[in-house]
């Protein structure tokens, strides 16, 4: 596949991750009809908010895809409840994460709570895990692959299908060459390649620095040739990001998008249409 229809095949599978604040409906219209939406978790309000608007989401005709961050799971009698919720909502798809606040219970990582959780969870096919080419802020790059292979060996021995998402990073040398040091120590898993919507540059700043995506932010900030090419004008553009690495993507298994909206969705659809056009 060429360069370009490996470019369009991603945006065509771009999956829009929303993120449960206050002005989110105001922009759920904007969807495309039938796409595939990621819901992340809020510290403040907890898992059960982000269940909800997948459900929602459902009904209303996509495929949405809730966080469970294992740190926001306060005990073994909860992880039954998140369970059943799940299967009560027919939910096929889940993607679990550590989370950035301080355990609320005995969870303290994705891979201890897809050990509890997952044989629970009947209607699920398909678990997704986060991987970080620009590195975590406080895990060691060491302790993220041993727990990446982990959760791969997990997905496998429960006969799920499972994918990686790639958490922000604006350097898609750094992502190709994180993956491909990935494929050669064994990672098999799809890649979703992580990557912001057509956002504002004041909001992917602002609400950035408040997720957790310092480290890029760091390099935007040093780099201000990277953040002109990046933004057209003011908006990011996500292509800058794309294009190089479509060259590669069947190669290292890149499967799809994952869009970073920060809940510009009505931008980041207007961007997708006209990708494609």
């Amino acid at each position: 596949m060429s360069s370009h229809d490996a470019r369009r095949r991603l945006i065509e599978s771009a999956r829009y991750e929303l993120i449960p604040l206050k002005s989110l409906h105001d922009q759920i219209p904007h969807l495309p009809a039938g796409c595939s939406v990621s819901v992340t978790c809020s510290p403040t309000k907890g898992i059960e908010p982000t269940l909800e608007l997948s459900a929602e989401l459902n009904g209303s005709g996509h495929h949405a895809v809730p966080h469970i961050a294992a740190r926001l799971v306060e005990s073994r009698e909860h992880v039954e409840k998140i369970a059943a919720r799940i299967n009560e909502h027919a939910i096929t798809e889940i993607f679990v994460v550590g989370g950035d606040p301080d355990p609320v219970g005995p969870y303290s990582d994705g891979l201890t709570l897809m050990r509890d959780l997952l044989p629970l969870c009947h209607t699920v096919r398909i678990v997704g895990t986060p991987s970080y080419p620009d590195h975590h802020t406080v895990i060691p790059d060491a302790a993220l692959d041993e727990a990446l292979m982990a959760k791969q060996s997990l997905i496998a021995e429960l006969g799920l299908e499972g994918f990686t998402s790639t958490q922000m990073c604006f350097n898609a040398k750094t992502i190709e060459q994180w993956l491909v040091r990935q494929r050669e120590r064994g990672m098999t898993l799809p890649v979703h390649l992580g990557v912001p919507g057509a956002v504002d540059r004041a909001r992917l700043l602002s609400l950035g620095t408040r997720l957790g995506i310092g480290s890029s932010l760091r390099y935007l900030r040093k780099n201000s040739g990277a953040i002109l090419r990046m933004f057209s004008p003011a908006r990011y553009d996500p292509n800058k990001l794309i294009a190089p690495i479509s060259r590669r993507a069947d190669e290292l298994n890149i499967t799809a998008l994952h869009v970073f909206t920060f809940n510009s969705i009505e931008s980041t659809a207007e961007w997708q249409r006209k990708s494609l056009t």
